[in-house]
């Protein structure tokens, strides 16, 4: 009797239990209901802004309630909708390009960075683009490579013929001096031919050939190369044992702005072939450069080559940005000069009217030299052959006055080392679409390392130096590392004769 008295106080427990379970269930949703459907402020009559939805607390008993995953007021949501739909991109496919294209993460990163807070720059991009990327893709497609390739010109300088990057590579390609000098572009003090749009971007369609080559027709690997350096990017594929660019990066060895190169580079293409869609709609872009050429046989004035063709000694200058000074440069015959489109034969009728002695006249150039200690006016203007009066002139100085710690105005003499300047003579040797690396030794290098280090055979090192097997390595000396041939339009590693 016991047993059963116990057990029907059990079933009539639980049964109450049953019973109160969906009221109490209710209970934490009470709260979040009331607050959701209760606004802080009640809104004015006609806002216009919707209101929020009636909510159904009968159907929520029996519905299980979805997780609340964020919040916002109608305000952040409207503004979230206008940006969101100004930075969406369009759902469509890549833009037709002779580079390939692709999207992922890190694309995706530059489109929506050049759509932001790198868009004023992007803008500047895409205005001057219009003045030079006509006349280089058509220096690209001349020298066989692909004409989007302009694009690396874009990233590179934003197509600014005097960009100086904290390595000191300038020009719109963005050349060292040692890459520049290779491609036989004159580098000194009266001309700097990196600047020079023609002859920059035929030298980068030579570099951009080689390195295409060299990895084997692979244009990320080969525009990677062309920012680091082909060494650096053939040591990361043997580093990581793999010719993809994507999985290279991923990896610590590569610096964060090679990593960012090839993104970087197609982001800037898929927008550019077609700015409206990205946003770019109010774009006042350049009219496209053009001009005519004049042979000019000794150094000439630019302030006369600009009146004879009837133009101003800025546009001179503007057109022909690798000349550094007043006039066409030394040791430089029949330098092509740069004139307005048009005025070819006028320039030429008024040129020859000019006696020769009369086209050119010397002027005093200047450079800045930091006084030492024991310096004084005297001194300094006996280094540089001048007087002190002329210097104490120069730089608002009384003859009288103490000079060590400035920075002083100096004359220079204007001399110049046709050993180093000017056009030279190509070497016999050197075969036509070769090219050779060239590495400085270091101390402790030996031929074993390098060329493990260089994947080459030691056997190539010594026949490309003309070097012994056992011979010891001179530090600062600069040997052969790597070279390449042009085969079938290609570049390709070339053998040792013999």
């Amino acid at each position: 009797m016991r047993a059963l008295n116990l057990l029907t106080y059990t079933v009539i427990v639980l049964a109450a239990l049953i019973c109160a379970l969906p009221v109490a269930a209710t209970e934490p949703i009470q709260p979040l209901l009331a607050e959701l459907i209760r606004p802080n402020a009640t809104l004015p009559g006609d806002t216009g802004v919707p209101a929020l939805p009636a909510y159904d607390i009968q159907a929520a008993e029996y519905e299980q309630p979805e997780p609340v995953t964020e919040l916002f007021s109608l305000e952040e949501l409207k503004n979230s909708n206008e940006n969101d739909s100004e930075l969406e991109l369009p759902d469509v496919g890549l833009p037709i390009s002779d580079i390939p294209l692709t999207l992922n993460s890190k694309v995706e990163y530059f489109l929506y960075y050049f759509q932001t807070s790198g868009k004023p720059s992007f803008s500047r991009w895409l205005s001057h683009s219009s003045r030079y990327i006509p006349m280089m893709k058509e220096i690209l497609k001349h020298e066989g490579m692909p004409e989007d390739l302009v694009y690396v010109a874009m990233i590179e300088s934003g197509f600014q013929m005097h960009a100086r990057s904290w390595a000191s590579a300038v020009g719109p390609w963005q050349f060292m001096s040692e890459t520049g000098r290779r491609y036989s572009l004159r580098i000194d003090q009266w001309i700097d031919e990196r600047k020079d749009p023609v002859k920059a971007t035929t030298a980068a369609a030579l570099y951009l050939k080689e390195l295409y080559g060299i990895f084997k027709g692979d244009w990320y690997l080969a525009t990677a190369g062309y920012n680091a350096g082909e060494n650096k990017i053939l040591r990361a594929i043997n580093m990581y044992n793999t010719s993809d660019f994507w999985e290279i990066s991923r990896g610590s060895y590569l610096k964060r702005e090679t990593k960012e190169y090839v993104p970087k580079l197609l982001a800037a293409a898929i927008i550019a072939k077609d700015p409206a869609r990205y946003g770019f709609t109010d774009i006042a872009y350049l009219t496209p450069i053009e001009y005519d050429t004049v042979t000019i046989p000794s150094r000439t004035n630019l302030d006369l080559a600009a009146k004879l063709s009837g133009t101003t000694y800025e546009f001179i200058k503007e057109l022909n940005p690798d000349l550094r000074h007043w006039c066409t440069p030394p040791n430089y015959p029949d330098y092509q000069l740069k004139i307005p489109k048009g005025s070819k034969q006028k320039f030429y009728a008024e040129y020859a009217k000019v006696p020769e002695d009369q086209r050119f006249t010397e002027r005093v150039l200047y450079s800045r030299y930091n006084a030492h200690k024991k310096d004084s006016l005297k001194s300094v203007a006996r280094r540089f052959g001048t007087s002190p009066a002329v210097l104490a002139e120069l730089n608002g100085l009384s003859t009288k006055s103490r000079i060590a710690g400035k920075s002083l105005l100096v004359p220079v003499k204007q001399t110049v080392d046709f050993s180093h300047e000017g056009r030279t003579a190509s070497s016999k040797s050197a075969a036509k679409g070769s090219y050779a690396k060239y590495y400085t030794v270091k101390s402790g290098d030996t031929l074993s390392s390098l060329s493990k280090r260089f994947n080459v055979s030691t056997k190539l090192l010594t026949a490309w130096n003309n070097m012994k097997t056992k011979v010891a390595l001179k530090p600062g000396r600069r040997i052969i590392i790597a070279k390449f041939t042009e085969k079938n339009g290609e570049m390709v590693p070339a053998a040792a004769k013999g």
